[in-house]
């Protein structure tokens, strides 16, 4: 990876700083200086720039010759939910979607390669699927991540699905081009996408685009069940009348 580049009014150490900040991964929760420079391209003098002037800042706890991030890091993430119009908008009407469908409903919208939760609501079980906000799902094996490709012009698909390295999770995960572009396009005929447990196995995922006033796919509105709980079909007649509800009703706000 090379180091953060910066245009002519761009401010060099603030981009390499956010560049070691998103270093910070759940697989990567600690960092030390050679893996921050092997992580974001930079020297190690400049991660170790970067780490130090965190700490100072109180965005990172130093333990020996490792950084971890400390609770004040949540304010950086925060801010987008909290500003933002679809997190803002959605967390309320995802919400009442769950009360109809008694499954948990998120919204997410596309991050890079990635489908980024934006908004949840949980169901309360002893087992909850384990997706939480601020999640991220890989777009080729996740019904949001579909459905939001299938928002996009295909050489937009093709660049993204290029860039991502598609991940055998399940005996089930897609992980062929020419099987994902079929899901895509089969999302954007039927205005739904659906997984069988794709990502994780026992579950199964439904999402629907949710489309502003200009026609544009902002976001995704999704559903998960465990697949003792409910199959495909149950899904599409129980719960895609809710979702589609309530996603036309969140692009009517945006």
């Amino acid at each position: 990876m090379s180091g953060p580049e910066r245009g002519p009014e761009g401010m060099a150490g603030l981009a390499k700083g956010l560049a070691v900040i998103e270093s910070f991964t759940a697989g990567q929760p600690q960092l030390t200086v050679s893996e921050a420079a092997r992580a974001t391209g930079l020297s190690p003098a400049a991660a170790r720039r970067c780490l130090l002037t965190l700490a100072d800042l109180g965005y990172l706890y130093r333990d020996g010759n490792r950084f971890k991030p400390t609770p004040r890091m949540i304010r950086l993430g925060s801010v987008y939910f909290e500003v933002a119009d679809v997190p803002r908008l959605a967390q309320p009407i995802v919400t009442v979607a769950r009360d109809e469908i008694g499954e948990a409903v998120s919204v997410a919208v596309l991050e890079g390669a990635e489908a980024l939760i934006v908004a949840r609501a949980e169901v309360q079980r002893i087992v909850n699927t384990g997706v939480r906000l601020g999640a991220r799902l890989p777009v080729h094996a996740s019904a949001s991540g579909r459905v939001l490709l299938a928002g996009l012009p295909d050489d937009s698909v093709e660049t993204l699905l290029e860039a991502s390295t598609p991940v055998r999770t399940t005996p089930h995960t897609l992980v062929t081009r020419s099987e994902i572009r079929d899901r895509i396009e089969l999302a954007r005929i039927d205005g739904v996408a659906y997984t069988n447990e794709e990502l994780e196995l026992g579950m199964r995922s439904m999402a629907v685009p949710v489309t502003d006033s200009a026609g544009r796919v902002r976001a995704a509105m999704t559903t998960s069940s465990f697949a003792a709980r409910a199959s495909i079909d149950e899904m599409h007649r129980e719960f895609l009348p809710v979702l589609r509800k309530h996603a036309a009703a969140l692009g009517r706000s945006l």
